[in-house]
């Protein structure tokens, strides 16, 4: 027998679960009518919109009153948003694949469950999939808070006229996966190098004489042990689901604070938001305090440095290429200053792009 007490608020939860519904196709009415609105002034015109995203959550944020909590509110909209992006149009984003990786988790958290997820097999296939128009946007892996930065990405914006739309920051925990119901049932564990060094002293300490294996991403990792049930994968959640596995311990990494940063690619420039960074990347005369004399503008004119980093240029010997993030738009006259004082001591220099800085 049903507990009475309960009926009276439950009846009152569908009502506003039903006018929850009801006012979301009303939103949605409206988007499909932004939708047209853009399209008729400019074909071309950015349907995503991160500006206009970023300061619908941070006024929610603002008013929410509780004790419904902030991060649940933007998750919610987060989904809202995406759904709402797809009834103006498709969009098709690459990523570095397969399914059930941290890329294809940090493409969920951007864009939300709605969008066209087309996985790649290598960081060169994502740009080409951007550059040749078969796919909206791309995400690409550009550094972790423990094995570093991802030299790949930094080599393909050489080349690439590709824009920086955006990036996101992934907490990367990690799970040992497995159809067996125990850990002393594993006979062999697979991952990812980066993903079994950041697990190293977990596994040193428990599982010393169970073998390692490398395998190519930590999602085919779970789809080996969808096969064997003597296998484990270290790998995320979302595998786990994906691949039906039982998570036999949960977050083995041995940082808690273990982060990647996802860049997203677009052929298109987003709007400024006012809480921008800006990406560049140049080229330097080999001299005596060559790297002073690059680092200096920035200072003089008030611009902050988030990041800089060194790669060869692969045209001439001893010839290298800073990458460089910095806080502010292009469009801010302290940028632009920087940027003009700097340009006349470059062999070259290009920017990337400004986005939105993730919050």
């Amino acid at each position: 027998m049903k507990d009475q007490s309960l009926q009276t608020p439950r009846k009152e939860i569908d009502k506003i679960d039903d006018e929850i519904v009801r006012l979301l196709n009303e939103r949605a009415q409206y988007v499909i009518k932004i939708g047209k609105l853009k399209k008729a002034s400019d074909t071309q015109a950015n349907l995503h919109t991160p500006a206009r995203e970023a300061e619908i959550m941070e006024r929610l944020c603002k008013v929410n009153p509780g004790p419904f909590p902030n991060d649940a509110l933007r998750a919610v909209y987060r989904e809202i948003m995406s759904g709402s992006l797809a009834l103006e149009g498709p969009v098709k984003v690459a990523y570095l694949g397969p399914r059930a990786t941290f890329t294809h988790l940090a493409c969920i958290r951007k864009f939300g469950s709605s969008a066209q997820y087309v996985p790649q097999t290598s960081i060169k296939d994502v740009f080409n999939e951007v550059e040749r128009g078969r796919a909206d946007f791309g995400v690409v892996p550009i550094e972790n808070s423990t094995e570093g930065v991802v030299n790949h990405t930094l080599d393909m914006f050489i080349d690439s006229n590709l824009q920086i739309y955006g990036e996101v920051l992934q907490e990367v925990s990690h799970h040992l996966l497995s159809k067996s119901d125990s850990l002393k049932a594993v006979k062999k564990i697979y991952s990812h190098p980066h993903a079994l060094a950041q697990c190293r002293h977990w596994l040193e300490t428990n599982m010393p004489e169970v073998p390692l294996a490398e395998v190519h991403s930590t999602a085919r990792a779970a789809e080996i042990c969808t096969e064997d049930p003597s296998a484990a994968a270290i790998a995320s959640e979302l595998a786990g689901q994906i691949y039906a596995l039982k998570v036999l311990k949960p977050r083995i990494e041995d940082n808690i604070n273990n982060y990647t940063r996802f860049l997203i690619l677009s052929s298109k420039t987003p709007e400024r938001t006012g809480k921008d960074k800006t990406s560049v990347m140049l080229s330097v005369k080999d001299k005596v305090g060559a790297l002073y004399d690059l680092l200096r503008p920035f200072a003089s004119h008030g611009t902050n440095l988030t990041k800089i980093e060194s790669r060869p240029s692969r045209r001439k010997a001893w010839e290298y290429i800073f990458f460089i993030d910095l806080e502010g738009h292009i469009e801010e006259d302290r940028v632009k200053r920087a940027l003009a004082e700097i340009k006349s001591r470059c062999l070259f220099l290009k920017v990337l792009g400004s986005y939105p800085a993730h919050t």
